[in-house]
């Protein structure tokens, strides 16, 4: 809480705009959007709000899980209320990204400081962060409509499961435990090995896939110690999830909100604050003394038991 109220403040204004963006975007549209009836309660936008913040920084896939409860919840049956969902999906991203920005608001002022000359390191990180990004930032742009177009839907989400799954569980059979103690730091790692990480990330954007799984993971192949890669994953995040709830905000705004309401918004980003906080902090210590297997099974096993529900047809895929 502390931590909180001391950078709270700073941390806000770097992405008040994607947050508030929805809103701008449906100011022109306020009699228009007082005729449409909103399809989800503020029930659901914080059941939403806190499954976004407990997976966004696990390597389980937020997204995955997210539209997977949107249609448990009979949301986006509709191809405009779809639309509407997964724009939403994105934008409450946000509260988990003020509660990294403000649990690791050290890395993110030694940043600064590094642009300004007076931390090597920081700037270091800073220029490594970037690399890493690039490449989701040029294969979003660029693909963006078709990726929600033809992923955004259960089938695929579950093959995605399943095989992130399996491939957690091979790296970790294959190496040994002490070894996620080796390697680099965050502050040794160099531009190349950065923006590899950087096109092993673009992987997760099928969603199911997961960016934590494939940056963490990305990262500790690349030579980095696995507390590292976390570190490096968690800041990562940041920028990538700031750059695609921004352009979710201004592109679809206007009918995320028509369709649920800024209300809705509203809860679904703080309860994501708030359990972002609680999962960000547990994941750091729980990978320290137990590595990754555990959600290899987890997602192999969520895998097959929503591959069954989908085909018998007690699950709908609405995509």
């Amino acid at each position: 809480m502390r931590l909180f109220l001391r950078h709270g403040s700073a941390c806000l204004a770097l992405f008040c705009f994607m947050f508030l963006s929805p809103v701008f975007a449906a100011d022109g549209h306020q009699e228009e959007q007082t005729q449409i009836r909103s399809s989800m309660t503020v029930t659901q936008a914080l059941v939403l709000g806190v499954v976004e913040g407990f997976t966004e920084y696990l390597p389980v896939s937020s997204t995955g899980h997210l539209i997977l409860t949107q249609r448990m919840m009979g949301i986006g049956r509709t191809a405009e209320e779809k639309q509407a969902a997964d724009a939403y999906s994105i934008c409450i991203q946000a509260g988990a990204i003020l509660a990294v920005l403000t649990l690791y608001f050290p890395y993110v002022r030694r940043m600064i400081q590094g642009i300004l000359g007076r931390d090597p390191g920081g700037l270091r990180i800073g220029v490594n962060i970037f690399m890493a990004f690039l490449p989701a930032a040029v294969v979003g742009l660029t693909f963006a409509s078709v990726i929600k177009q033809y992923l955004f839907g259960l089938w695929p989400i579950v093959w995605a499961w399943f095989v992130g799954g399996m491939a957690i569980l091979v790296v970790t059979w294959t190496r040994k435990k002490n070894e996620t103690r080796m390697g680099m730091s965050l502050e040794e790692l160099t531009w190349k090995r950065a923006l590899a990480i950087g096109l092993i990330q673009c992987i997760a954007m099928w969603p199911g896939v997961s960016r934590s799984l494939v940056t963490i993971v990305g990262g500790w192949l690349v030579g980095m110690q696995l507390k590292s890669s976390v570190v490096f994953s968690f800041l990562l995040g940041v920028v990538t999830l700031s750059a695609a709830t921004a352009h979710d905000a201004v592109a679809h705004g206007r009918i995320m909100i028509q369709a649920f309401g800024w209300i809705n918004l509203v809860a679904g980003f703080v309860a994501a604050t708030c359990t972002a906080a609680i999962s960000v902090k547990w994941l750091v210590r729980y990978l320290e003394k137990h590595g990754l297997a555990l959600f290899g099974y987890y997602r192999v096993g969520l895998a097959v038991l929503v591959g069954i529900l989908l085909w018998i047809g007690v699950l709908q895929d609405y995509q």
